[in-house]
């Protein structure tokens, strides 16, 4: 590669159209269903190569210079390939961190569909997935970038075809620690299995939700205000980002300009098809 060559990759960020866990492992992982859909809010990775051989991350956050997961993601992909990939990576985030909505594991798969590219170094999705999972439970899900219907830890994926609302997506400030999270006494876990559905999963839930909107106030009030606007609303993931659907753009931007407390907040278009799978390997078939 040149190495005045670099070149920007989107990492979208997710939502949960609903999560339930159906069960737990004797190794203690959980076994879960969900739909993930992709929304137009991305964080932002520029990947410069580097002679060196090193491995070395540019964010803007202080936070995220540590080990996180690009830097784990382009090891892993070195170690597999053989390629020594020297590589900075530039990260620009816009997904709040702790929301719920995937951004660490976007960046994650972003990293290795990126480096898999412009190293050209002939990995199939299937095994690009393989090694995301490896990294956390949701990667393979962006690696392959197509709205899925998830069961097991998450790796078991369906492609679908949900409705492509309008969301209203809202911060409230709160990061929620998915491992506290997925460790709580009080998560229920027996829920009874749901069949893949054409549907809109309005009905499913998020099992999650009562945990968050018991321990953080601004959550709930949160929600409450968006449930009120006569809209589905949700938490995303394991929060405490949350969600409401819209029929159109204006309906959500009216909402927008309603809030009543400064939460950060986006317009933002619910799709089934990551930017990101315009870098995907030639033989990537989705499967």
């Amino acid at each position: 590669m040149n190495a005045d060559f670099s070149v920007r990759f989107p990492a979208p960020a997710k939502i949960n159209r609903f999560l339930h866990i159906t069960g737990r492992r004797p190794d203690g992982y959980h076994e879960l269903q969900t739909v993930f859909q992709f929304v137009d809010l991305c964080d932002w990775l520029q990947f410069f190569p580097l002679s060196s051989g090193r491995v070395e991350l540019d964010a803007a956050m202080p936070s995220l210079n540590g080990d996180n997961l690009c830097l784990k993601a382009a090891r892993l992909l070195a170690e597999r390939s053989g390629h020594s990939l020297g590589v900075r990576i530039a990260l620009t985030k816009h997904i709040p961190v702790g929301g719920g909505l995937g951004g660490g594991s976007s960046d994650a798969a972003t990293t290795l569909v990126a480096l898999n590219h412009l190293f050209r170094l002939g990995l199939s999705l299937p095994s690009l997935a393989q090694l995301g999972l490896r990294l956390g439970a949701d990667v393979p899900v962006f690696v392959r970038g197509l709205a899925a219907w998830a069961e097991g830890v998450g790796e078991r994926l369906t492609p679908v075809e949900p409705d492509t609302p309008w969301v209203l997506l809202i911060d409230p400030g709160e990061a929620v620690s998915t491992a506290t999270m997925f460790g709580s006494r009080e998560l229920t876990r027996d829920c009874p299995p749901e069949r893949i559905t054409a549907s809109g999963y309005g009905s499913f839930g998020n099992v999650f939700e009562p945990l968050v909107r018991r321990r953080l106030a601004v959550v709930d009030a949160a929600l409450e205000w968006l449930g009120a606007q006569g809209v589905p609303a949700r938490l995303s993931g394991t929060g405490g980002c949350l969600f409401g659907l819209f029929a159109d753009a204006a309906a959500a931007r009216a909402a927008q300009q309603a809030q009543p407390h400064p939460w950060r907040s986006w317009v933002v278009r619910l799709v089934n098809r990551s930017p990101l799978c315009e870098w995907h390997p030639p033989d990537a078939d989705g499967t």
